[in-house]
Formats: structure tokens, sequence, C-alpha cells
């Protein structure tokens, strides 16, 4: 069965880091562009990261710019999240994605409608 499991969420304080990780099973990520997503604050899903399986082009939201960072380790089958200097506003369940056939940017841009989804994880930034 193919799926994704996210890990290293937590609790942190602001200016704080946490790296996520997005492990693949059932499936090879190689031939898929690779994303992390989140609902914060009751908002709808939103692109935070995302990175091209053609040539590992990134995308950021504007409001991560500078302070996360995403890469793919395709002998690991795995996505991460490096995410520093982490502000309360950032507090939310963030998900990895997988979609083929699509930029890094029309990855983030559209939040829904990917080929596999990971089950989400918590992340709570909080003096």
């Amino acid at each position: 069965q193919a799926q994704f499991v996210e890990s290293g969420g937590g609790e942190v304080e602001p200016g704080g880091s946490l790296r996520l990780s997005c492990a693949a099973s059932g499936f090879s990520i190689d031939l898929y562009s690779l994303g992390w997503f989140r609902h914060t604050g009751g908002r709808e899903r939103e692109g935070v990261s995302c990175i091209s399986h053609v040539d590992d082009d990134t995308y950021y939201a504007d409001s991560v710019k500078g302070r996360f960072t995403i890469s793919r380790d395709n002998a690991q089958n795995t996505v991460y999240l490096q995410m520093n200097n982490l502000k309360p506003e950032d507090t939310g369940v963030y998900y990895c994605g997988a979609e083929d056939l699509v930029t890094e940017e029309a990855m983030c841009v559209r939040a829904g409608g990917k080929d596999y989804w990971g089950k989400g994880i918590l992340v709570t930034v909080s003096s």
C-alpha cells in the first residue's frame, strides 16, 4: 500500500527550528514533484514549499522564504522541510504531498488534487 508518513513535528519556541521528514513507501518519489502544505489558523490548506522531480527547482510561499528549506533524497525515498526562525503563525498541521507531471510552482499554488498525501503532523510554535 502506497503511503507517506510524516515525522519531526512538535512544539518549539519562537525563533526555534524543526526538521520535518516525510518517508514514502509503496512508490518511488523520484518520478514526482513533492511538496509541503499546511493548515494554519482555520485557513484553507496552503502550499508552503515544493520541489520539482525534474531539476530540483524549488518554490516557497512568501511567508516562509528565507526561513524554510525543502530538499529531497530519492535514494531514501524521503522529502524534508527544514524550518528555521519559526513564528507563532507557522503553527498548524503540515502535510506532505506528491504529484506527477507538474512544476514546483503549480504543485504549491494548487493545494489540492495530489496523487499521494501524508496524514499530517502538528507543529506548534509557542512561548
